[in-house]
């Protein structure tokens, strides 16, 4: 994918940084303790459970220019207060951006949505995997039903 990208003139961003714990919090909601690491440096018995807070500058200093950001996916834990952090700073920089915003994915309009910044984005679906795959030019099965009609 990065190779690809790269013969494309595309930039792809990936954390370099990320948020660890020892175990998934239980319950999700519940405190937890936390500590951030380059991604190359994850110690075998934890967890990166959120983007770290280099990465959420890289993530958001990127959509300041963008036209067109989808999104899929929360970028940690959001339902955490403590790992909540990365998708916040994401979902702050987009509602604060001139990009056509679209949000993809129920964790992910769920979200926006319980951050506050449903209003500001351009698009909201439920639709996360199938809304990358119609985007990337495959038939969606419902679609291909309603066609053949």
């Amino acid at each position: 994918m990065i190779k690809k990208a790269e013969e494309l003139g595309k930039q792809l961003l990936l954390p370099i940084d990320t948020t660890i714990a020892a175990d998934f919090p239980n319950p999700i909601d519940g405190p937890i303790d936390v500590e951030v690491v380059d991604v190359d440096s994850i110690p075998a018995d934890m967890e990166g459970l959120d983007i770290g807070t280099k990465t959420q500058e890289l993530f958001a200093d990127a959509v300041k220019n963008a036209k067109t950001v989808v999104w899929n996916g929360p970028m940690g834990v959001f339902e955490n207060p403590t790992l909540a952090a990365g998708t916040i700073a994401v979902a702050k920089a987009l509602a604060e951006t001139d990009a056509t915003t679209i949000i993809g994915g129920g964790d992910s309009a769920a979200a926006v949505i319980q951050l506050g910044f449903a209003d500001k984005m351009s698009h909201i679906s439920t639709g996360g995997g199938a809304s990358l795959e119609y985007l990337e030019g495959k038939t969606l099965p419902g679609i291909a039903v309603i066609a053949d009609k």
